[in-house]
């Protein structure tokens, strides 16, 4: 392959504008195949094999290897897809973190106005199951979440950025893994005074009592499952909005005070609590726009497994199957990244950012590395202009009724009551012990 000039090179100036050699540095290598995967040469060939259009992860190995001997003509690459992910697993839990650390310190940077929405520093919290091979291994190390026809499974939960429409942090588990656990592991890289949105998935008084205590707010849908009580009198400045969460398992501990807002879409009705009592901060218009913008970390899902075509990992043992999910949430972000700073720098609005439309773009020049062209291919420039359509459409988007579509029954009404004399007996008693 001819050798291209990195220095020139819009794929590399991109990346490393992003991830550059010096940032490698710190990330200490330990184990016995380090003088042919470093931590550098690991990343850019996972995020090669993520947007690289062929079918077979081995396939993409060698292509991108090939690539990179070109791009890299002094580095010296083992030659095997065994070697790579054997290295790849052994630095993935220093790499990760400092890869994930970076992209947050770089959106901060670039996003500017769009740091805030509404005058809030907003995310959104969302869980997803991504499919795994059936192989013997799979089964046993992942199991299955427990529906019909389902086989071994990756759960991955996301914090998305409202503002920037990127992700932030995520956690991966196995098929069974809880979103709230997932969620209250990221609550600490949250910045301080965010406004966490989720769906009823993440109710429950230890999660939002944790995000409470953080001093974060947050606005939760909750349904039938969830019981709240009113004229509690826990507070002196209970409102008609006022309601409290106080299971009876918790009762030993101070009750979750929180506002309940009520908003309707057509004939449905919404039920959301908040830790954000002044109507002047959040407004129930502002609540409903947040909750609708929730939906961006749905599209995010499926820009990964429909666009990115990553709706199954390749991998065949649990390992291997996490390792790849990673590297396909860190390549989205990255490319995201990528986009969206050249977006802004241009006077766009990130949320314009069209992701089939940039995996267009960063194939191609893939393709022009591996021709030996695009040496003056300004990458970034033309990742600015991957932007959807702005044409309004005429009728509905809404998927016809295909068989794997989820018809999932949208959550009822919490079930509310009036706090009974003796809890309200025992909330008095919890209270002059706090105070005192």
């Amino acid at each position: 392959m001819k050798r291209i000039s990195t220095q020139r090179h819009g794929l590399v100036k991109a990346i490393q504008q992003f991830f550059p050699s010096h940032f490698f540095c710190h990330l200490r290598v330990t184990h016995k195949n380090t003088t042919l995967w470093l931590p550098q040469r690991i990343v850019f060939v996972a995020l090669l094999l993520m947007w690289d259009a062929e079918k077979t992860l081995s396939d993409r190995f060698t292509a991108a290897r090939d690539l990179i001997k070109g791009l890299f003509p002094k580095w010296r690459l083992g030659k095997t897809y065994q070697g790579w992910c054997d290295a790849q697993l052994n630095y993935l839990s220093a790499i990760q973190p400092a890869l994930a650390k970076r992209l947050r310190q770089q959106m901060q940077e670039f996003a500017g106005q769009h740091w805030w929405r509404e005058g809030w520093c907003a995310f959104a919290a969302d869980g997803s199951r991504v499919e795994c091979p059936h192989t013997t291994a799979n089964k046993k190390g992942l199991g299955c979440a427990g529906k019909k026809k389902t086989g071994p499974q990756l759960f991955l939960t996301t914090l998305w950025h409202m503002g920037t429409g990127l992700p932030w942090d995520y956690r991966i588990g196995p098929g069974t893994a809880s979103e709230r656990h997932h969620l209250r592991d990221m609550l600490g890289d949250l910045p301080a005074s965010a406004l966490l949105v989720a769906d009823a998935g993440f109710t429950g008084y230890e999660l939002l009592q944790a995000i409470d205590q953080l001093g974060l707010s947050f606005l939760v849908r909750v349904g039938s499952n969830v019981h709240l009580l009113k004229e509690l009198g826990y507070v002196e400045w209970q409102g008609p909005s006022t309601v409290y969460l106080w299971p009876e398992a918790q009762q030993d501990q101070e009750p979750l005070v929180l506002r309940l807002l009520v908003l309707t879409r057509g004939k449905q009705k919404m039920y959301l609590v908040t830790n954000v009592f002044d109507e002047a901060v959040l407004s129930q218009e502002q609540a409903a726009f947040f909750y609708e913008m929730r939906w961006g970390v749905e599209v995010f899902y499926r820009s990964c497994k429909q666009t990115m075509d990553k709706r199954r990992m390749l991998s065949r043992t649990p390992e291997t199957c996490k390792a790849e999910l990673h590297w396909v949430v860190l390549s989205i972000w990255l490319l995201g990244a990528m986009s969206v700073s050249a977006i802004i720098a241009r006077g766009g609005a990130p949320l314009s950012w069209s992701v089939a439309l940039a995996r267009k773009q960063i194939r191609a020049a893939i393709r022009d590395a591996r021709k030996s062209r695009g040496r003056g291919v300004n990458l970034l420039g033309r990742l600015a202009g991957a932007v959807k359509d702005s044409y309004e459409r005429s009728g509905s988007k809404k998927a016809h009724d295909w068989p794997h579509k989820k018809k999932e029954k949208p959550p009822g009404a919490p079930k509310i009551r009036l706090a009974k004399a003796t809890e309200i007996k025992k909330a008095k008693r919890l209270r002059k012990k706090v105070a005192s």
